[in-house]
C-alpha cells in the first residue's frame, strides 16, 4: 500500500490563517438556518443581529474598547481606507498634513500617496536598521496643521514591534489623532487601546484563524469620520451594505477563543518559534534577523547564508511552505519597500516565516 505524501509545513501565517473548527461550527447555522438579514424587524432578523452584537462585544473585549466603537469592514484595507480618508475629510478644519512611516502596508502608504493628489501634505518617517522610528523625529514632524498620524503596531515583514505606547502619548500631548494599523498585532500580543492611547485601530478576520473577508475598524466614540460606503445606514451610518452575518459571528468566535487561550497560544508561539530560531542557526542555515529589539512572536525575519530566498524555498517547497515577505508585494513581484527602508542590501536572501 503506498502512503500519502506527507504535506509541507504551513509557515506563512502572516499572510493568513486558517479558520479554526470552532469558528467554522459558529457561522455554519448563518448560512443555513438563521440566514435573516439582520437589518430586518421580524424575529428571523433579530435573531442575526443579536448575534452580530454578541460578536462585536467580544471584539471590544479583546482590544479594551466599547462594543458600540466597533465598525464591521471587509478587511484591514478597507478600515485603513475608512480610517485616513474618513478623517481627513471630516477634519479638514484641523488641518491637511499627515505623519506616516515609509515602511507602513501598502495600503497606508497608497492611500497617503492618493490623499498627495487631492492636496495633502505627507510626512514619511524614515526608520533605523532595525525598523524603528525615531520618537524625537515623530515629535519635530508634528506641526499646527497636522491632523493625523499613522503608524502600524507590528510590521508584516520583520515582526518589529514600533513603541506605540509612547507614540500614542505623543499623538495625544500634540492633540493629534492617532491610528494604528494593528493587523499583524492582534491576537498575537497583547493590544490595549486605552492604554496605547489609540484613537483608531484596525485589523482583519483572516490573520487569527478567522475568516477572510471581514475585518474591524476601532473608532474612539468622539472621533468623525465620513463613510466611504454610503447606503442603508448600517454600522452607525459609516458602512452601507447588507450585514454579513456568517463572518461578522466567525470573527467574534475567533477573539472570543483568542480571549480565552492566550496565554497558552503565547507559550505554544514562543516554543516554536525558538525551535526554528535553533534549526536556521545551529545548522548554519540563516541568521536570524532582529534580535535586539521586539518582535512579535510569530514573525521570523531569517537573512539565508548561501541560497536566494526563492531557491531556498523551491528546494523546500515539499517540507515548508514560507514567503520572501508581504503576500501583497510578492503578488507584484518587486522589492520589498520595508527592507529597502531599512537599508538592508542583498534582500533576495530574506525569507519570512511565520507561525
Amino acid at each position: 500500500m503506498i502512503s500519502k505524501p506527507k504535506s509541507p509545513e504551513y509557515l506563512d501565517s502572516a499572510s493568513t490563517t486558517k479558520v479554526d473548527d470552532k469558528v467554522l461550527k459558529s457561522m455554519i447555522p448563518f448560512f443555513t438556518e438563521n440566514y435573516g438579514n439582520a437589518s430586518s424587524n421580524h424575529d428571523f432578523g433579530k435573531l442575526a443581529k443579536n448575534a452580530i452584537e454578541k460578536a462585536r462585544t467580544k471584539v471590544g473585549e479583546l482590544i479594551n474598547c466599547d462594543e458600540k466603537e466597533i465598525i464591521f469592514t471587509s478587511g484591514s484595507t478597507e478600515s485603513i481606507n475608512l480610517a485616513i480618508k474618513g478623517y481627513t475629510e471630516s477634519n479638514t478644519e484641523k488641518g491637511n498634513h499627515i505623519i506616516t512611516v515609509k515602511t507602513e502596508h501598502k495600503a497606508v502608504l497608497s492611500t497617503c500617496e492618493y490623499l498627495e493628489t487631492k492636496g495633502y501634505e505627507v510626512t514619511y518617517l524614515d526608520v533605523d536598521e532595525n525598523g524603528l522610528i525615531s520618537l524625537s523625529e515623530l515629535r519635530d514632524a508634528v506641526y499646527e496643521n497636522t491632523l493625523l498620524i499613522a503608524i502600524m503596531y507590528v510590521n508584516n515583514e520583520t515582526g518589529v514591534i514600533q513603541p506605540i505606547n509612547e507614540i500614542g502619548k505623543i499623538a495625544r500631548e500634540s492633540g493629534v489623532t492617532f491610528f494604528c494599523d494593528a493587523t499583524q498585532a492582534v491576537g498575537k500580543i497583547k493590544v490595549d487601546v486605552e492604554e496605547d492611547s489609540i484613537d483608531m485601530l484596525c485589523f482583519s478576520g483572516h490573520k487569527l484563524n478567522g475568516p477572510k473577508g471581514i475585518g474591524v475598524l476601532y473608532k474612539r466614540g468622539d472621533i468623525e469620520i465620513t463613510p466611504l460606503i454610503h447606503g442603508g445606514g448600517q454600522e452607525g451610518g459609516l458602512r452601507g451594505g447588507t450585514y454579513n452575518t456568517p463572518l461578522i459571528v466567525g470573527l467574534g468566535k475567533a477573539c472570543e477563543l483568542i480571549n480565552n487561550e492566550f496565554e497558552s497560544n503565547f507559550s505554544k508561539l514562543i516554543e516554536k518559534r525558538l525551535e526554528i530560531e535553533k534549526y536556521y542557526e545551529s545548522n548554519n542555515i540563516g541568521i536570524i534577523n532582529f534580535k535586539s529589539v521586539k518582535t512579535a512572536p510569530h514573525i521570523i525575519s531569517i537573512r539565508l547564508k548561501t541560497l536566494t530566498s526563492e531557491d531556498y524555498l523551491i528546494i523546500k517547497s515539499k517540507e515548508i511552505i514560507a514567503s520572501t515577505g508581504s503576500a501583497c508585494n510578492s503578488a507584484l513581484m518587486e522589492e520589498s519597500h520595508v527592507l529597502k527602508a531599512l537599508g538592508v542590501k542583498n534582500t533576495k536572501r530574506i525569507i519570512r516565516i511565520s507561525i
